[in-house]
């Protein structure tokens, strides 16, 4: 490691020594330095981007066997994130979860724990894996109604009743930016011999600042999958998986992600992720000041504009709330007391406080005032900084919102009592929190997911498909109680509701319909618009 210099960038240095030199192209790819758009003026932009999009030629090194730059880059990477190994990922996180599923899981029919509210691919890996996953159900935080991730307590008893478990997978940060500590859930883990694997996709900053909340690794995490694209600034698709500690079979996981990467990887993305990385390793704390900065804006301006609330860890319960000394604190549901402790400052998640305008119509208002949000809810709405963002441009996002709070003036709600109602209050928890019932601002976010048992049984993925003969295609009303013939993912966050397979319940039933309602975006499922869902035949496909 001591050779290594932080300030340097090879894949990026080799390509810009590539562009100077000129050479002439008789290898792929076709539009040779771009110059098949030579003399189209309206390909301007694409043919620049073209002149550093090479393959795998003498200098160039290899991504799946790397021995040159990429190789200096991918030690570079681990040396700043804390790794003792770090590779690029051309295919965003996608790649990275789909290559730790299956080397955990090498065989069909192994055992997975992980929590139910996992993005898209984790779920297209248990399938690709054919694995067993056991869901766990995270914990809520019931102020927000938002999940989390579940509790040590949860993860051991998981592991206790599964003993041939061959890892736990959970996600930290959430879509949210909402966390906990994960160096209790890597012992759990490791005292029972297994590893423990991260999505964390929106946590690639996480560790940086001390500002940020720690990241997976230092936590004890073995494989942890960041989107270095999303929280930091590499090209969409730029991501990395970092891995320390005894407990992967690392031959067998660069093998796996040879399997799920492409053998033509483009290297202006690797470049990007060479950059990101040079970008934070020489400037380090000093190159998220700006973006810090630009959120503190933010939150001393919502201060005077009271018609807006900003999510943030609750404190703690204090004598007092609900019925003190009585003992009800030491009988209510473990999640509702502590749920998560870290709020990333770069999630900005807001919400109107007195009801009126739910997260997908706020996000509508805000995006014709020329503000786009990461994503919305049914009631919150996601705000992502980065070590991009700048005072600036926070102060066109509050005067937009100061602007759509003057166009709603007229509606009067009254502000305690609505806030407490919908779970929201910073005084003390809701009655019905206290007993154990899932309050409202749950039952729409696009984020939840819930296990019909704290620890479910064992549910077989596979790759087979669904048979258009056994489905039929229903109301989405009517869809209480069938089984689902499809899945169904709201996007983003990419969390999928359903799977095949997977009973629908009167309360997905219901949230889906108010997501719909609401203006929500789905992937995957036959009617996009959800008016319709897919459902196996109660006769044929109703009880396999």
């Amino acid at each position: 490691m001591d050779r290594l210099e932080p300030g340097r960038a090879p894949v990026y240095e080799m390509l810009e020594q590539y562009r100077v030199k000129g050479n002439i192209s008789y290898h792929v790819p076709g539009h040779k330095n771009g110059d098949a758009y030579r003399g189209q003026e309206s390909a301007g932009f694409l043919r620049e981007v073209m002149r550093y999009d090479v393959t795998e030629i003498t200098g160039t090194d290899d991504l799946h066997h790397p021995e040159g730059v990429i190789q200096e880059a991918q030690e570079l990477a681990a040396d700043c994130f804390g790794a003792e190994e770090s590779f690029f990922l051309v295919g965003g996180s996608t790649a990275g979860n789909l290559a730790l599923i299956l080397t955990v899981c090498p065989e069909p029919g192994m055992t997975l724990i992980l929590q139910r509210n996992v993005h898209k691919s984790v779920i297209h890996g248990l399938m690709l894996a054919g694995v067993r996953a056991v869901f766990v159900e995270p914990q809520m935080d019931w102020h927000s109604g938002l999940m989390v991730a579940p509790a040590v307590q949860t993860i051991q008893n998981a592991l206790a009743a599964y003993p041939e478990a061959a890892a736990v997978l959970v996600t930290m940060p959430n879509y949210y930016g909402m966390g906990s500590d994960l160096a209790p859930l890597a012992q759990a883990c490791h005292d029972s011999g297994v590893p423990l694997l991260v999505d964390e996709a929106h946590g690639a900053h996480y560790g940086q600042h001390p500002a940020l909340p720690a990241g997976a690794l230092v936590c004890g995490a073995d494989g942890v999958v960041q989107s270095t694209h999303k929280m930091l600034s590499a090209l969409t698709m730029g991501a990395m998986l970092h891995v320390q500690g005894p407990w992967l079979d690392r031959a067998l996981l660069r093998q796996r992600l040879a399997m799920v990467q492409s053998s033509s990887p483009s290297y202006p993305v690797m470049a990007s992720l060479d950059l990101a990385r040079r970008l934070v390793h020489s400037q380090r704390a000093g190159a998220f000041t700006a973006g810090l900065a630009a959120v503190d804006v933010l939150r001393r301006g919502l201060a005077s504009l009271p018609r807006y609330g900003l999510l943030q860890p609750a404190e703690p319960l204090q004598p007092g709330c609900g019925a003190a000394g009585t003992g009800a604190a030491a009988d209510m549901p473990p999640q509702s007391v502590a749920a998560y402790s870290t709020q990333d400052p770069f999630k900005a998640v807001i919400y109107d406080a007195v009801g009126v305008l739910g997260g997908f119509e706020l996000q509508r208002r805000l995006e014709e005032k020329g503000i786009v949000p990461e994503m919305s809810d049914d009631r919150h709405v996601v705000l992502a900084f980065s070590l991009g963002s700048n005072a600036e441009d926070t102060g066109l996002l509050l005067a937009a919102l100061r602007e759509i709070a003057e166009e709603t003036a007229d509606v009067t709600v009254n502000l305690h009592e609505d806030t407490t109602r919908q779970g929201f209050s910073t005084e003390c928890l809701p009655a019905e929190s206290v007993a154990g019932v899932v309050p409202d601002s749950a039952k729409n976010s696009t984020w939840n997911n819930f296990t019909n048992d704290i620890i479910s049984s064992p549910v077989l993925f596979s790759m087979k498909p669904v048979n258009p003969l056994e489905t039929e295609s229903i109301g989405l009303e009517y869809s209480t109680g069938r089984m689902s013939a499809e899945m169904v993912i709201p996007y983003p966050p990419g969390i999928p509701l359903l799977y095949p397979g997977e009973e629908i319940s009167e309360d997905i039933c219901n949230r889906l319909i108010g997501l719909s309602q609401g203006g929500a975006k789905f992937q995957a499922c036959a009617d996009p618009a959800l008016q319709q869902i897919l459902v196996y035949n109660i006769k044929k496909g109703g009880d396999a």
